[in-house]
């Protein structure tokens, strides 16, 4: 892999990871939802072999007769499931790791406490006047991006050893704050939405998740070598 390619990694699953934040953080405007119908989700959907394929597919049949109540329709799916109004054998769907991986499922559990820390000492935080905990899947998925944006930036100054230590802490909160309970969510909320559009989100979502390991894997590959084709 080349520098270019790798800084071009980078910068793909920032662009992505800032993608699963808007998804999870709040119902989408008309903007959001025109500018995702705007894609090639036809193409997406028809890749051979792709683990997106379906996901995608969702998000095109969903969206490619969308109408004027096609966003209140959406919102209130998402409102319903994420915001936690809606529940299942007395347990909600809310993106938060706390209730996934804390004994009695409860807000504001230990996991919060263990992002805030990571977040200060990155010296980034939440911004003020949201009223949600740490945990929540849309500010784990902006600080992953945060990080590709780090370690883009060092390649690109051909401080390799200061971008495998960003790609280091990324893939560790990563597999802390993400991939442990990501799957848990994804199950109860896939069995709780209405819509085919929120279960394509949540099916892109876990492809990319599961997709993560072995990109990490392949920069760190990269950044590894002492001689790499330039």
């Amino acid at each position: 892999m080349k520098t270019e390619d790798a800084i071009a990694l980078f910068a793909s699953r920032a662009d992505m990871y800032r993608q699963v934040a808007q998804w999870f953080f709040a119902p989408l405007s008309e903007e959001q939802i025109d500018a995702l119908a705007s894609q090639d989700l036809r193409g997406l959907a028809e890749e051979d072999g792709s683990p997106y394929a379906d996901g995608y597919n969702d998000l095109y049949r969903a969206l490619r007769l969308r109408h004027t109540g096609t966003r209140q329709a959406l919102a209130a799916d998402f409102t319903g499931v994420f915001y936690g109004a809606t529940t299942e054998g007395g347990q909600t769907a809310q993106p938060f790791e706390s209730l996934y991986r804390c004994d009695g499922g409860a807000l504001m559990g230990e996991s919060r406490g263990e992002v805030y820390r990571t977040l200060k000492k990155a010296r980034l935080k939440v911004h003020e006047g949201l009223d949600l905990p740490d945990d929540h899947l849309s500010f784990d998925a902006a600080y992953e991006a945060e990080l590709c944006d780090r370690a883009a930036a060092l390649l690109g100054e051909s401080d390799r050893a200061g971008a495998l230590q960003v790609l280091s802490e990324q893939r560790a909160f990563f597999e802390e704050h993400i991939a442990s309970w990501f799957d848990d969510f994804r199950n109860r909320a896939s069995s709780m939405v209405t819509t085919r559009f929120y279960q394509g989100i949540l099916k892109v979502t876990a492809a990319f998740f599961a997709d993560e390991p072995v990109l990490m894997d392949d920069l760190e590959k990269c950044l590894s070598w002492r001689r790499y084709e330039e």
